[in-house]
C-alpha cells in the first residue's frame, strides 16, 4: 500500500492506522458509566455497517435491537463494497432500537465524533467494532470474547493502535495492551494527544504536558524484572527503589514543577487583566463545543486572521482583539479552547489559567452549531464546564451559527428569532457575515459595565480635540450651531461622558 504522509508542523508523518471501538453500556436502561444516567430522548438511526449490510443483502431484517453483524458477514459486506485502504471495515454493529452512548447520544454518532478526533489527530480508520453490554467487565470492558475478535482484525489490518471510545481504568489499559497486537489507546488519551499537536505556545505547551503526566501517573505499570532492578551507590543499599517507583517520583517532581510554573503565568495574566481593568474595557468571551465555528466567527467580527480550520481543537492559544459596537463602545473578545463532550477532566485543571479569560468576561457568546443534529447534547455539554469554572450564572447570548448550511425555512425560522431576541438567541453565518450586525447589537444590550446614557453637551467650536473624542467615542444623535457652540445630543459610555461633564448643559 502506498505510505499516506501528513504534514504538520513542516514534518511528514506516517499516519497511523487505528481500529476504533465503541462500548454501548446503555442497553439494560444504565447509562454510559453504569450509574443510571438516563437515556437520550432523540431516535437512534440506523449505524452505518448496517446500512452497507442491507444494501449487500436487501433481504435483511435489521430491525431487531439485538441482532449483530457477524465478521464473516462483515467480511464478506467489505468484499462486496471493495472496502480497502483507509476506509471504514464494517465489523460495527446495526445501531437500531433504544441504544444510547455517552451524554446522550446514541452509539453511532458518538462513534461518528470518535471518527472526527482521530481524523484532527492525524490517523486513518481501518476498521470500526461495537460492542454492547449491560454492565462493563471490570477487567477489559469489553469482554473476552470480544478482545480476541479485535485481536483478529487489527491484525489482519495491520494496525497500529486500537482507540477506544471511552475512557479505560488502569487496569483494563494494561490487560488489553498484553491481549493486543498494538497500542491501546482511550478517549482521553486520544484527546491529549490532538491538544500536544496543536499548542503552539509555551504556557500551551505547559498545560497540555500537566495534563498528560497527571493522566499516566496512575497508569504507570511495570514489565517484569525490568521494573525491579534496585538503585546503586552510597545510600540506596536495602530493599531499594524499583524503577517503576522511580519513574512515579520523578514524574510527581515534574508534576510539581509545571504547577509552580503555570502558577506563575496566572499572576501575569492577573496582572494584565488588572492594567486592562484600570480602563473600562469589558470582555466578551467566546465558548462553544469544538468545531461550532468560534475562530471563523473570532476572524469575521475582529477582522483578525487566526487559525480557523474544521479539525477540532485547532484552536488551543486564547486570542484577544478589540472590536467595536454600534454603541461606539469598545470591547475585548476572546477565544478561548473548544470543550467536547467527557472533557477529561485533567484538561479542565490545567487548563484554568487559560480559561480564567471566561471566568472574567462579563458576557459569554454561546456558539452553537445550528446544522448539527445533536446540538442540544453539545450545548448541555458546555453548560457542564461552564459550571466547573462557576461561569454558569453570567449573561449569555446563545449564537445560532452556520445558519448558511441549513435550507430556506429552518434558516429563515432562525433568523427571525434572532430577531425577536427569543431567549437571548441570534442566529448568525460567520462563513457569510449574515446577522453579524445583530448579533453586535446583542452583545450592546447585554453589557452592563459602562452603561449607555445620554447626554446634551455644548461644546466650544475651538475645541477640536474634546469634538474628536465625542465623535470617536459616541453616538451623535443630532448637531446644533449656537454662534461659537456646537450644542450635541449624543449617547455614549457613562465614563466619557463623565470626563465631559463641565460640557453639559445646566440640568443634565
Amino acid at each position: 500500500m502506498r505510505e499516506e504522509e501528513n504534514r504538520t508542523g513542516g514534518s511528514a508523518l506516517k499516519l497511523e492506522r487505528a481500529v476504533l471501538v465503541g462500548v454501548d453500556l446503555g442497553r439494560s436502561g444504565q447509562g454510559w458509566s453504569g450509574q443510571g444516567r438516563p437515556g437520550s430522548s432523540r431516535g437512534s438511526r440506523a449505524g452505518v455497517a448496517g446500512a452497507r449490510l442491507a444494501a449487500v443483502r436487501p433481504e435483511a431484517d435489521l430491525g431487531s435491537p439485538d441482532e449483530v453483524l457477524a465478521p464473516a458477514d462483515a467480511a464478506r459486506a467489505d468484499e462486496s463494497l471493495n472496502l480497502t485502504g483507509g476506509g471504514l471495515r464494517s465489523g460495527l454493529a446495526p445501531l437500531s432500537g433504544p441504544s444510547t452512548g455517552p451524554a446522550g447520544l446514541d452509539a453511532e454518532e458518538s462513534l461518528a465524533e470518535f471518527r472526527e478526533l482521530v481524523a484532527s489527530a492525524g490517523g486513518v480508520v481501518v476498521a470500526e467494532l461495537m460492542q454492547r453490554r449491560p454492565r462493563p467487565d471490570p477487567a477489559t470492558l469489553i469482554g473476552s470474547g470480544k478482545v480476541e475478535e479485535i485481536a483478529g482484525v487489527a491484525a489482519s489490518t495491520e494496525a497500529d493502535l486500537v482507540l477506544f471510545d471511552c475512557d479505560l481504568s488502569p487496569t483494563q489499559l494494561r490487560n488489553l495492551e498484553a491481549a493486543l497486537p498494538c497500542r491501546v489507546l482511550d478517549r482521553t488519551q486520544l484527546i491529549l494527544d490532538i491538544f500536544a499537536r496543536h499548542a503552539r505556545t509555551s504556557e500551551g505547551q505547559l498545560q497540555v504536558e500537566l495534563a498528560q503526566l497527571e493522566y499516566m501517573l496512575p497508569r504507570l505499570t511495570g514489565k517484569g524484572k525490568a521494573m525491579s532492578q534496585l538503585g546503586g551507590g552510597i545510600g540506596t543499599r536495602g530493599p531499594g527503589e524499583t524503577r517503576l517507583e522511580t519513574d512515579r517520583r520523578r514524574i510527581q517532581a515534574r508534576i510539581d514543577h509545571l504547577k509552580s510554573e503555570l502558577e506563575g503565568v496566572r499572576r501575569v495574566r492577573k496582572q494584565q487583566r488588572q492594567r486592562r481593568e484600570a480602563v473600562p474595557v469589558p470582555t466578551v468571551a467566546l465558548v462553544g463545543y469544538t468545531n461550532a465555528g468560534k475562530s471563523t466567527l473570532f476572524n469575521r467580527l475582529t477582522g483578525a486572521e487566526v487559525l480557523a480550520s474544521s479539525r477540532m481543537f485547532a484552536t488551543l492559544d486564547p486570542k484577544l482583539r478589540a472590536i467595536e459596537l454600534p454603541s461606539r463602545r469598545k470591547v475585548l473578545l476572546s477565544d478561548t479552547v473548544g470543550f467536547i463532550r467527557n472533557l477529561p477532566h485533567t484538561l479542565v485543571t490545567s487548563f484554568r489559567a487559560t480559561l480564567e479569560e471566561v471566568a472574567q468576561a462579563e458576557v459569554l457568546l454561546h456558539v452553537r452549531d445550528a446544522a448539527s443534529s445533536y446540538g442540544e447534547e453539545q450545548k448541555s455539554q458546555v453548560e457542564k464546564v461552564l459550571g466547573e469554572l462557576d461561569s454558569l450564572g453570567k449573561p449569555r447570548i446563545e449564537v445560532l451559527n452556520k445558519i448558511d448550511l441549513l435550507v430556506g425555512h429552518e434558516r429563515e425560522g432562525l433568523l427571525a428569532r434572532g430577531q425577536s431576541g427569543a431567549a437571548g438567541e441570534v442566529a448568525v453565518s460567520a462563513q457569510t457575515g449574515e446577522g453579524m450586525e445583530a448579533l453586535l447589537l446583542a452583545i450592546d444590550r447585554a453589557l452592563h459595565t459602562d452603561p449607555l446614557i445620554e447626554a446634551e453637551l455644548r461644546v466650544p467650536q475651538q475645541e477640536g480635540g474634546v469634538l474628536a473624542a465625542i465623535e470617536a467615542g459616541m453616538v451623535v444623535h443630532s448637531r446644533e450651531y449656537e454662534g461659537n457652540l456646537v450644542r450635541l445630543t449624543v449617547s455614549g459610555p457613562a465614563s466619557l461622558v463623565g470626563r465631559l461633564r463641565k460640557y453639559r448643559v445646566r440640568g443634565e
